[in-house]
């Protein structure tokens, strides 16, 4: 029998690593003979306006609509699996007990920590807070995490509302971690051990045998340029190095004082497309992935990778499983900027360095991230969690 998969996704609304995630995992599976359907909405279908605002307001915390929907989704499409990876702001978790109810077995990859943090950051006015762990979720909104107390108090009501009421720990099988370390804090969190698999998302890769081999021309950043990135703390280093050369890829829309205010050794080039974020790749000597914030499992560490890049990247949450300190690359402190500024540097002076981290980082991808390889790892858990709940029908049954 053909194994069917129903992806469920609300998307952001601007384009973000989380999306194209899930787009190479929907080719993977198809290229695997399996059948994938899609149950979506997105983020931009809010109205910019109060009655649009406060519709996604009550929708985060439960949205009979999307319930609806997806229940005429299952009778249709008849999944053997729903596998979650985001529900806010207008899907909700008020999909999960449809699933219960119609015998589907639901895993989920985890993101972010929104499970248990509003934001889903742990990061609070640039700092990293735990504050709202152990049920504490007021804590969003007296510290106005989102700048708007509206939007705060949104975010804290809907991740009390699920936690209150089991929705996720009752109605999904069976959770994927990016990382040892997110898994380890959630469990302290209550969910349970067991039902949690540490598992990279499957990816197809670009890159491979052709690299800049250490002797690029530049520095890259690649990724958004927002808040809760470390990127004034990489223009502050770049300041110090006046005579390296820095280019940043990505949307700055968040901080579009920063292009403005720019040192001359450093361009901002935007959103790239394919084929020039992979020339973009292809020129640079390393990658600075600098973050201020836990980060789940970002896209950009297995580019970089497989391009054979030696990474600088902050020493926070779980990043340090997967960029390992003078072997695939070099960490850094966040917010440090003469600790950045030496890590730069070092690499910038030594290609032989840059090729021998770079090397490193690459075999590592082949060994622990080959897409195939988590992808076979992926359609076990689909396997048990389905044998499992066949097995609990027919408990009931009897």
């Amino acid at each position: 029998m053909k194994l069917s998969v129903a992806i469920v996704h609300n998307d952001y609304g601007k384009l973000s690593g989380e999306e194209m995630v899930i787009e190479k995992l929907a080719a993977l599976l198809v290229e695997r003979g399996i059948s994938v359907r899609r149950f979506s909405r997105s983020s931009a279908e809010i109205e910019d306006k109060l009655s649009g605002k406060a519709a996604a307001f009550f929708s985060g915390i439960h949205n009979p609509f999307a319930a609806k929907a997806f229940e005429e989704f299952l009778k249709i499409n008849r999944p053997d699996v729903v596998h979650i990876h985001n529900l806010y702001a207008l899907i909700s978790p008020s999909i999960l007990p449809v699933c219960k109810d119609f015998g589907v077995p639901v895993v989920m990859t985890v993101h972010n920590f929104r499970l248990v943090c509003p934001n889903g950051l742990l990061l609070s006015h640039g700092e990293i807070c735990h504050r709202c762990l152990s049920g504490r979720e007021y804590w969003c909104v007296l510290r106005n995490c989102e700048n708007s107390l509206f939007k705060s108090t949104g975010y804290a009501l809907r991740t009390a509302a699920a936690r209150i009421l089991r929705r996720y720990y009752d109605h999904v099988d069976h959770f994927l971690c990016l990382s040892s370390f997110q898994k380890d804090l959630l469990v302290r969190e209550g969910l349970p051990a067991e039902r949690i698999t540490v598992l990279p998302n499957p990816m197809s890769l670009p890159g491979g045998a052709s690299s800049s081999s250490g002797s690029g021309d530049y520095v890259a950043y690649i990724g958004r340029i927002s808040p809760e990135k470390d990127i004034l703390t990489l223009v502050e280093a770049a300041s110090r190095l006046g005579d390296v050369p820095f280019k940043f890829a990505g949307s700055f829309y968040r901080m579009p004082e920063v292009p403005k205010q720019k040192p001359n050794n450093c361009d901002f080039l935007g959103q790239l497309n394919a084929e020039d974020l992979n020339q973009f790749y292809h020129d640079a000597r390393m990658v600075v992935f600098a973050t201020r914030c836990y980060e789940g499992f970002p896209t950009v560490l297995l580019e970089a990778m497989s391009y054979g890049l030696p990474i600088i990247c902050s020493r926070i949450g779980g990043l340090p499983e997967i960029v390992d300190d003078g072997v695939t690359g070099l960490l850094y402190e966040p917010c440090n900027v003469a600790d950045l500024t030496e890590k730069i540097q070092t690499l910038w002076q030594d290609p032989s360095l840059c090729r021998k981290l770079g090397e490193a980082g690459r075999q590592k991808l082949q060994e622990e991230y080959a897409a195939d390889r988590l992808l076979d790892r992926l359609l076990g858990i689909y396997e048990s969690v389905i044998q499992k709940g066949s097995e609990r029908r027919r408990v009931r049954a009897v």
